[in-house]
């Protein structure tokens, strides 16, 4: 997903449907000296995400949920069937096409940018994963308002971004042709967002501090959730 905010027709929406066709080929040169596929590292966020509604929300398999710059779908497609209804929405017509036939199970559509597709206090939990940085600054308020707007009174709004502080996720970034002149945030900065756009941040944590999992290395990293080296982070926030 591509400056959000910013209304259809722009050059930014349409610079985002040529790269849907390679956004693979893309992610996967950007973070190849990692030694991990990028499955690993999606699969990794769905799981803090699924931990995350089951300890603000309650049963996954009750809450309807919206991911808010879903790209081609491959964070659906490891949360289909863990949520009660699933929907995604992007700016990238082409990148909605290839989600919708790859996740049949999750319901999609694209928008313009400026507003979200759907009416005011729809969803139970809304999340964007590592699309803010790609909002110009001007407009993340307006952004964070909109994930607002669409979530129920007691409902969460979750952010996932990459960690500013942490090297070798700057290298990833800069080697990445679509983050090219992004300005990334850090945690402190997505919470102010959040209450900016009206929400209560109720959960901050660093996650994915090691290339790998193991069942240890699953204990040691919650255990630094705290630590801001962690290559990404959340902020979970309640309306």
């Amino acid at each position: 997903m591509a400056r959000a905010g910013r209304p259809a027709g722009l050059a930014t929406v349409s610079e985002f449907d040529p790269i849907a066709a390679r956004y693979d080929e893309l992610v996967a040169r950007s973070i190849a000296f990692g030694g991990q596929e990028h499955e690993h590292y999606t699969r990794r966020k769905a799981d803090a995400l699924v931990d995350l509604a089951s300890r603000q929300l309650g049963d996954p398999s009750r809450l309807r949920v919206l991911d808010v710059g879903c790209g081609i779908g491959l964070t659906d497609g490891m949360l289909a069937g863990r949520f009660g209804e699933l929907h995604g929405v992007d700016l990238s017509e082409s990148a909605v096409e290839r989600a919708a036939a790859a996740n049949r199970d999750v319901e999609y559509r694209s928008f313009d940018g400026a507003r979200l597709p759907y009416d005011d206090d729809a969803f139970d939990l809304v999340f964007a994963i590592c699309v803010v940085h790609h909002v110009d600054v001007s407009e993340r308020v307006t952004f964070a308002m909109e994930l607002g707007r669409v979530i129920r009174p007691g409902g969460i709004a979750a952010v996932f971004e990459h960690n500013p502080r942490n090297p070798l996720t700057r290298i990833a970034v800069s080697r990445c042709d679509f983050d090219e002149d992004v300005t990334l945030l850090g945690r402190r900065r997505a919470s102010k967002l959040l209450r900016a756009g009206g929400l209560e941040p109720v959960d901050e944590r660093f996650i994915i501090f090691l290339p790998f999992e193991r069942r240890w290395s699953s204990a040691l990293e919650r255990r630094l959730k705290w630590l801001p080296l962690g290559a990404q982070y959340y902020v979970a926030a309640r309306k």
